[in-house]
């Protein structure tokens, strides 16, 4: 009978682990098409969608004829759509609304007078400053630089160089800052992105990523110590990823890198002199843990390989691996994820550019062919505006509206560090360290208890007072009777 039960007991047990674990495979699984966000402990949580797909759009919806690979896009200052539709040897320029083309850029006119074609273009920008258009035309091994009747101003080519030793000129992505330096990423380059003057003139590189430090690394420079020369220059080298996508807001450039395995400098906040501001920050930029993919049976580690920086400062990073957009506000902090590995409208089957414009999200897949436009929804116009005065200093003009995304999501870990902010800023203690708490955030949970603290001290300070003095004359008392009933001993 024992036995009986025992295999009973057993079997049971296992039909329970067998579940959980079903149940866990079953959770990754849908997390790849659920909305999530991130709990104070870095655990993925179910949350409010803060955009929504609202429809994908061919070349042939805006009567351009079909996309084969669009590769980048771009929003010009009049808000007109650029995609490098690379297969297809051109670039479409479209309405905010994709709903017609507004030109066809395949053909140009060199400053001798000569018709020059691209082929395979990469990349696009338009400047606002200069008025020109930006093309990485990748095969041709060259950089465009255009006025927008297509007469080319300046045509970059491979730099003769003693700084420039790759073999090759493929530009894969390009931009120019307000003083008409151009900066461009390419191919098999890992020494950060080449930088031209405004004539075209190589001025070396821009942003490289930092080697990223492991033990087997640390281990090669310590044996190097003990190496001849001639044994050093026999060993390879450690290099870094390169850079694969940029983008450029005010005097700043971001850029982002689609290694996976890569996670020092993954995204990057480069000032003039080219020092990254975010170097200090602990931010994972992607998923906290790479997402399991039950259908394909892999872990999916993030690769960013677009960015874009929204009107509003918001940081857009688009990871290629899943498919999805992690948008964080100018501080690091995370907002939303939106997208998917899909088939479905929202999901991607090659994710390869980012825009923003207005409202809304723009993704370029080079795969579908298509061009997917998200919309904000109610609870990201809250979150946004919330976070829009918050990171300007208005913490107090900040509470309602992150009441309001509270209302949405109670578990929304922005809005509850928003509150216990504002709070602490009104002198509502008590509350901001029951928010803080929510938020996990010890600095304002420390600095809200001080405040608690002090204005109990004050508020009590007479009664404090009279207790300690009472409880000291009780003391002192009561030491007194102690003395008198040893001396009475002793006598």
């Amino acid at each position: 009978m024992r036995k009986t039960l025992k295999k009973l007991l057993s079997f049971g047990l296992s039909l329970a682990l067998l579940g959980a674990s079903l149940t866990s495979v079953a959770a990754s699984s849908a997390g790849m098409d659920e909305t999530y966000n991130y709990d104070v402990w870095g655990e993925a949580i179910p949350s409010q969608a803060g955009y929504t797909a609202d429809r994908a759009v061919s070349g042939s919806d805006i009567g351009a004829g079909s996309f084969d690979t669009p590769s980048d896009i771009f929003f010009a200052g009049d808000d007109t759509l650029y995609i490098a539709d690379t297969k297809n040897d051109r670039i479409v320029a479209a309405d905010k609304e994709l709903t017609h083309s507004t030109g066809i850029y395949d053909s140009f006119i060199m400053p001798d007078g000569s018709p020059t074609k691209l082929n395979m273009p990469k990349g696009v920008y338009v400047s606002d400053y200069t008025g020109y258009i930006y093309i990485a035309d990748s095969e041709n091994e060259r950089v465009l630089v255009s006025a927008m009747d297509r007469n080319v101003v300046l045509e970059i080519k491979m730099p003769a160089s003693e700084l420039y030793t790759a073999p090759t000129f493929k530009p894969q992505r390009v931009l120019a800052d307000k003083a008409g330096n151009i900066y461009v990423v390419l191919g098999n380059i890992t020494t950060g992105a080449a930088m031209f003057s405004p004539k075209g003139e190589f001025m070396g590189f821009y942003g490289s990523n930092r080697v990223q430090p492991t033990a087997e690394m640390i281990g090669s420079i310590i044996r190097r110590i003990f190496l001849t020369e001639e044994k050093r220059l026999l060993r390879t080298r450690n290099v870094p990823t390169g850079i694969t996508g940029f983008d450029i807001d005010g005097d700043f450039i971001y850029t982002c890198t689609a290694s996976s395995t890569q996670k020092t400098d993954t995204v990057k906040k480069l000032n003039a002199a080219g020092k990254n501001i975010f170097a200090d920050k602990d931010v994972n930029f992607g998923d906290n843990k790479p997402m399991y993919d039950a259908s394909r049976n892999i872990l999916m580690a993030p690769a960013i390989t677009d960015i874009d920086i929204s009107a509003d400062g918001c940081i857009n990073c688009l990871d290629y691996t899943t498919g999805r957009i992690f948008q964080y506000d100018d501080e690091c902090g995370l907002l939303f994820i939106v997208g998917a590995k899909s088939d479905q409208l929202g999901g991607f089957s090659s994710a390869a550019a980012v825009e923003s414009c207005g409202d809304r999200l723009y993704v370029a897949d080079s795969v579908k062919d298509t061009i997917t436009v998200f919309r904000e929804t109610s609870f990201g116009a809250a979150v946004h505006e919330a976070n829009s005065l918050y990171n300007a200093g208005y913490y107090e003009e900040a509470l309602e509206p992150w009441y309001e995304v509270l209302r949405h999501d109670g578990s929304y870990r922005r809005a509850n560090l928003g509150v216990a902010s504002a709070l602490l800023r009104k002198g509502d203690y008590k509350g901001a360290m029951k928010y803080a708490k929510l938020a996990g955030s010890p600095e304002i949970y420390n600095k809200a208890f001080e405040g608690y603290r002090r204005e109990f001290i004050r508020s009590h300070f007479t009664a404090i007072v009279l207790t300690l003095t009472g409880a000291s004359a009780a003391a002192v008392l009561m030491h007194r009777r102690k003395k008198r009933r040893i001396s009475r001993k002793e006598k």
